[in-house]
């Protein structure tokens, strides 16, 4: 009898009985997401460990974002959340992006700066249709970004402004990064005509060390004087180019670019991942916000390729309107996905570096957008 309760208690303790249909769900997405990032390739280095996060925060009892209770400590992933929930982690990715960021074909063709800003009407229109859905406002701020195509901007500034949503807006925003070369295409396609994908523009002219010394510092000190609420985000990423281009400081550009990015992206990423359990991202209310930022997105997409039209007509043909997509911030799909769609129409025409003016505008245009919704709300 004795042995019967023992096999009764050991089978209540096991995963498949504490499982349920929830869980298993959250299970099946995060091996769906696992498949994208291992088998198609989409974003591998951001999207494998929030999918296994995913995995792991569905575990049945496993505890993993436990708090601490009783005396007894919190689960691993609690305490490396910390990082994601009081603003560490998206700076110190903002400095690994900084650091193998070449601003050159911004600083070589400053009018790209404003395809990068056309990408954020995304944002704004989202803000706006959140709020007529019934989003409060600071939750719809926290949603809108989402069409910023930037994932660490959107953890930022929803731990600040709409904590409980981080879960599906992370997810949405870093899966819409890792599905740009299928969500892009078609939009970039249907505003734009054979001639103007295959225009083919001048080459950038050379930047001089000076200017890519010079950048950084201005830029930084620009955003301070003027939005200090995205000092943060700007203020490293900045400094992380700053180590790159500067040429002095060549182990802590290589730091901040591989080993420090590498294990701050697997901490968010796993602790992004965890928060998706099935209890918060199994509701309509995320289905919505899923809903919102493809809808973010493509109106990003749309803003910058349109702009990309009007700055082709102005210049009378001299701009390839394809580049504009690019301003969504995603670095560097975005700008690899102007050069393919280009490439499919011209293989001989490379918009590469053409594009990742307005990506790299894009960058620090989201981060921009978040400092003014956080000085406005926050």
């Amino acid at each position: 009898m004795v042995i019967l309760e023992k096999l009764v208690q050991l089978w209540q303790s096991t995963g498949l009985a504490l499982a349920t249909r929830g869980q298993l769900l959250m299970l099946a997405v995060s091996l769906f997401l696992m498949y994208l990032a291992i088998v198609k390739k989409y974003e591998p280095l951001l999207l494998l460990p929030i999918s296994f996060g995913i995995f792991l925060a569905n575990m049945p009892g496993a505890g993993l974002m436990a708090p601490p209770q009783d005396g007894q400590p919190g689960g691993l992933f609690y305490y490396l959340y910390l990082g994601v929930k009081n603003g560490i982690y998206p700076p110190l990715i903002f400095l690994g992006v900084g650091a193998f960021t070449d601003f050159g074909p911004l600083i070589a063709n400053p009018k790209t700066l404003l395809l990068g800003a056309a990408a954020q009407f995304g944002i704004f229109i989202t803000f706006l249709g959140a709020i007529l859905l019934g989003f409060p406002l600071l939750q719809a701020a926290a949603i809108g970004i989402i069409g910023g195509a930037d994932g660490p901007t959107a953890i930022y500034l929803t731990t600040k402004l709409a904590p409980k949503l981080l879960g599906p807006i992370a997810i949405a925003a870093y899966s819409y990064m890792a599905l740009v070369p299928i969500i892009q295409p078609p939009i970039m396609r249907a505003l734009t005509t054979k001639k103007e994908r295959r225009i083919v523009m001048k080459q950038l002219r050379p930047v001089s060390k000076t200017e890519r010394i010079l950048f950084p510092i201005v830029v930084t000190l620009l955003t301070g004087l003027l939005l200090p609420s995205a000092v943060p985000l700007i203020g490293m990423l900045m400094l992380g180019n700053l180590f790159r281009e500067s040429g002095v400081v060549d182990r802590l550009f290589k730091a901040a670019q591989n080993e420090l990015n590498n294990i701050i992206v697997i901490f968010l990423g796993l602790t992004v991942g965890a928060t998706a359990s099935a209890e918060i991202f199994l509701r309509l209310e995320t289905l919505m916000i899923i809903g919102l930022g493809l809808f973010a997105f493509a109106m990003g997409t749309a803003a910058g390729v349109l702009l990309g039209k009007l700055m082709c007509w102005l210049s009378g043909g001299k701009v390839n309107p394809l580049i504009g997509s690019a301003g969504v911030s995603a670095v560097p799909m975005a700008a690899r996905v102007s050069q393919d769609v280009g490439a499919k129409e011209d293989p001989n025409n490379y918009l590469l570096m053409h594009a990742m003016g307005p990506n790299v505008a894009g960058v620090i245009g989201s981060a921009v957008t978040a400092g003014v919704l956080l000085s406005l709300l926050g």
